[in-house]
């Protein structure tokens, strides 16, 4: 199984690091209900991808990512490319001008009835954006699709300046966050999930029974899925949104 940090390797650096800060970048603003910037990186996402599949067909990569003066036709273009995998023929290049749209069209003038887009678009957007992230990876690396997710769940951590990591170990920089606090932004920041061992071993907490006991609270508040059965927790949307109330309360975001 490769690491995140081997994923997207065989690509040049000037389009593997905006690739993957767009999509960082996606996922965050995801988490903190930001749904306009969402949508923003959607596009510059597609951008990237777009380059490196133009690439790809001409086994020869741009130093950085371009834009097409006409997006949807270049798109178009990709699928009489021949010698690359169908997704990079076809999938990909017609979810690319999905994505572009959403980015140029969707965020313009409603009035009246009009349901606001903007969360269902981000939804839409990171949906994409995790297939085809997903797909470079198998792509790149001959990888079943299973295995493709768990390197994309890994690229997809979440970055909040109150915790630090190593990649291995985590910690709360704020030693006065209460551990309900802490569990919530551990649980938050681990996709897809997080095993209770972690989460003992990154609190240092010693009262395994009272740390369960919170634990079963959270659950019960529906703030997080915590299965002791299988020793494990991942973060509901009511968690998400206590969380984001507490960056914004504690001012966790200015924490380095």
């Amino acid at each position: 199984m490769i690491t995140a940090a081997q994923a997207l390797a065989a690509l040049p650096s000037g389009l593997r690091g905006p690739l993957l800060q767009e999509y960082r970048n996606i996922v965050q603003n995801f988490l903190e209900h930001r749904w306009r910037p969402s949508e923003l990186s959607g596009g510059l996402f597609s951008e990237i991808v777009y380059t490196i599949l133009d690439g790809y067909a001409k086994k020869a990569y741009a130093s950085s990512p371009n834009k097409p003066s006409n997006f949807v036709d270049a798109c178009k273009k990709l699928e009489s490319k021949t010698g690359v995998p169908r997704s990079f023929q076809i999938l990909i290049p017609r979810f690319l001008p999905a994505l572009y749209e959403i980015r140029n069209n969707r965020s313009v003038g409603h009035v009246g009835g009009d349901v606001d887009p903007n969360h269902m678009d981000s939804v839409a957007v990171l949906s994409m954006c995790n297939w085809i992230m997903g797909e470079l990876v198998r792509v790149f690396h001959n990888l079943p699709i299973t295995d493709a997710q768990r390197v994309v769940d890994l690229l997809a951590e979440v970055k909040i300046p109150v915790l630090w990591s190593d990649g291995v170990i985590k910690r709360v920089l704020d030693p006065k966050l209460k551990l309900p606090e802490q569990l919530l932004l551990f649980i938050a920041t681990s996709v897809p999930d997080v095993t209770i061992q972690e989460l003992l071993d990154w609190t240092e907490y010693k009262n395994k029974s009272r740390f369960l006991s919170i634990l079963r609270g959270l659950h019960k508040k529906r703030f997080v899925e915590f299965s002791e059965a299988q020793g494990k927790a991942k973060i509901l949307p009511p968690g998400t949104k206590s969380l984001e109330g507490l960056i914004k309360k504690k001012k966790l975001t200015a924490i380095i």
